[in-house]
């Protein structure tokens, strides 16, 4: 079994830069991603508050950015998910893709992943009209009726960017304000293709070969209608993506890693980094932040461990 410093357990913002950092401390590192790195950046059309960019980066060319930093470190790379973290500070084992992997620390940087409305036939009609993806499978709708459900930046942003490919867009949010970015909603409220509907939840899906219309119903009077659609693309919040950590380590009410200051958690030796954590902002500029702290927490424990 290969026994290293430090397993980085995700490759999106949080996990590449605590990566960079641990190895540029002189760590062994193994970094665990089931895709590419980048993570949640490979699903995001364009950035307009990343620092340094102005006018804005693509999600994909500040993922390519990430992953050729870490070229010439340190690093080795496994594709594949983790399935389990047992063991004690010094001591762990984590078995990636089949593979037993030793490390005297365990950074979780896995993000979360996009939480599912729980209606009837949403996992059927997967990929046949209900999408999480607007950067993915937003072109299969080019010139038709789509719906974004949602009330935060990430429904905004996606809104904004459908807006640019379908005939029509409507915005539905179970409250009767949005808890996104003001510049993002001028713009929506500037663009005529887009419908804001508010005070509004999505009672059931239609379709069966593929997704044709949503049962609508108004929180306040109860009312219910019928609106055609061809596409839905779903972003009503995140699912922390904790199962193959012990059970014992210390997690909030939606089950996000519960960490201090320093990106430890609950458990000695495991520290928390990115959306993973419990935490008010998860953005990019927030995710690598949390990486570079927890990479310098776990390096201080290493020196202590030698």
């Amino acid at each position: 079994m290969n026994q290293y410093d430090a397993l980085v357990i995700g490759g999106g913002p949080a996990g590449v830069t605590a990566a960079l950092y641990l190895a540029r401390s002189a760590c062994s590192v193994l970094l665990c991603e089931q895709l590419t790195p980048g993570g949640q950046l490979l699903m995001t059309d364009c950035l307009e508050n990343y620092p340094g960019h102005p006018k804005g980066i693509k999600g994909y060319e500040l993922a390519d950015l990430f992953a050729a930093h870490l070229e010439g470190l340190n690093i080795d790379r496994q594709t594949g998910a983790v399935d389990s973290v047992v063991g004690a500070a010094g001591n762990f084992a984590a078995r990636c893709d089949g593979r037993e992997y030793g490390a005297k620390t365990i950074l979780v940087c896995s993000g979360a992943r996009r939480r599912p409305l729980g209606l009837d036939r949403e996992d059927a009609l997967l990929g046949r009209g209900v999408s999480y993806c607007a950067l993915c499978d937003g072109n299969f709708f080019r010139g038709q009726t789509v719906a974004v459900v949602g009330g935060g930046n990430s429904a905004l942003e996606e809104a904004l960017y459908l807006a640019k490919i379908a005939a029509k867009v409507y915005l539905i949010h179970r409250r009767d304000a949005f808890r996104g970015t003001r510049v993002f909603l001028d713009r929506l409220r500037q663009t005529p293709n887009v419908s804001m509907l508010l005070d509004t939840v999505i009672s059931r899906l239609h379709g069966e070969s593929g997704l044709t219309g949503l049962t609508l119903k108004n929180v306040r009077t109860e009312e219910e209608r019928l609106l055609p659609v061809d596409g839905l693309f779903v972003y009503v919040g995140f699912e922390p993506a904790t199962h193959f950590l012990p059970p014992d380590l210390n997690r909030d009410a939606q089950g996000f890693i519960v960490t201090d200051t320093e990106m430890r958690t609950s458990i000695p030796g495991i520290f928390a980094a990115g959306d993973i954590r419990s935490k008010l902002c998860r953005q990019v500029v927030t995710a690598a932040g949390d990486g570079a702290t927890a990479a310098q927490a776990a390096f201080i424990l290493l020196e202590q461990l030698r």
